[in-house]
């Protein structure tokens, strides 16, 4: 898959291609249907399909302060995306001057004169230009002059998740922030996942008996509520079952929030400046603070017996 940074990234020969726009924060089953759509099309014309996305996201610029916890970083989307058959994603940088682009400006700029659009797949609440003024309708109307269909996806979708709401990023957002990552697990169709570096902590894990890889997530990551959690620790290549911690620390009188994974029944790992992901499968327990340190230790290796059989009853990550 090709991956542009810019409109200036787009080759000067790009033909025509099947077009897809949106933030595309988790690439849950909802943007699957969407991308999925633009794919089919696009195999069926012969021709590449795009998925055009922005950094940072469009909120942070539009209202500063406002950035929303990211359900996946860019580099993760563009591995899903890949992985739907995608041909090609441009990240358009958006600035305070693009997003002051007109809904018709934005149509000419980006899908007439770069991308060459002769499809393009939105879903019905899609929302473009300047104050998010364009609608589908004025989408289809501009397809006219220029010479692309719109193909309206109805990306609906439901489950028991959130009680049965439609499933979005929002509300995977707020059931990761609850701690609820059996329903965003369901939204998403895999675990929700963060990735950072490991870096040294307090160590008290290995001086517990439990050394875990504290994980300095990447900027804006939604990271499930204060607690403890059976996944998987993936680094080097291989993915390890994993008992997760999330929280401060209390039993210590921590301040700072971290992600740290325990990698069960492995001995001797030192991934200490590595870039890892933790999938979150379930929640075990919420975060407490224990009467002695011997009764931590009693708790740990409880969640690290239920995280086991969790993990070993989902399969393979």
């Amino acid at each position: 898959m090709q991956r542009w940074r810019g409109l200036e990234d787009i080759p000067q020969d790009w033909g025509r291609s099947v077009v897809t726009i949106g933030s595309y924060d988790g690439v849950h089953r909802g943007h699957q249907l969407i991308i999925g759509r633009a794919v089919e099309r696009a195999r069926e014309l012969g021709v590449p399909a795009v998925v055009v996305t922005f950094d940072p996201h469009p909120s942070e610029v539009v209202r500063p302060g406002s950035h929303p916890p990211l359900l996946a970083p860019h580099h993760r989307r563009a591995e899903l995306m890949a992985g739907l058959g995608v041909d090609a994603l441009l990240i358009l940088p958006f600035t305070t001057e693009f997003s002051k682009l007109s809904p018709a400006d934005f149509v000419v700029k980006v899908l007439v004169d770069k991308l060459h659009a002769r499809v393009v797949v939105e879903g019905p609440n899609f929302r473009f230009g300047h104050k998010a003024a364009g609608n589908v309708d004025f989408l289809a109307e501009l397809g006219r002059t220029y010479d692309y269909e719109v193909d309206l996806v109805d990306l609906y979708v439901s489950g028991s998740a959130g009680g049965g709401e439609p499933f979005s990023s929002t509300l995977t957002r707020r059931l990761v922030a609850e701690g609820d990552v059996t329903g965003a697990a369901e939204i998403l169709g895999r675990p929700h996942r963060v990735e950072g570096v490991v870096v040294r902590g307090a160590q008290r894990g290995r001086e517990l008996g439990f050394p875990t890889a504290n994980v300095e997530t990447l900027p804006h990551t939604a990271v499930p509520a204060d607690g403890v959690y059976a996944g998987w620790l993936h680094a080097q290549g291989e993915a390890m079952p994993a008992a997760i911690s999330v929280g401060t620390n209390p039993q210590f009188d921590g301040t700072e929030r971290t992600v740290e994974a325990y990698a069960i029944d492995r001995v001797g790992l030192d991934l200490y400046g590595l870039h890892v992901a933790v999938d979150f499968l379930a929640f075990v327990r919420g975060q407490a603070k224990f009467d002695s340190v011997e009764s931590l230790l009693v708790a740990m290796a409880a969640d690290v017996k239920r995280s086991r059989e969790l993990v070993e009853a989902a399969g393979r990550a």
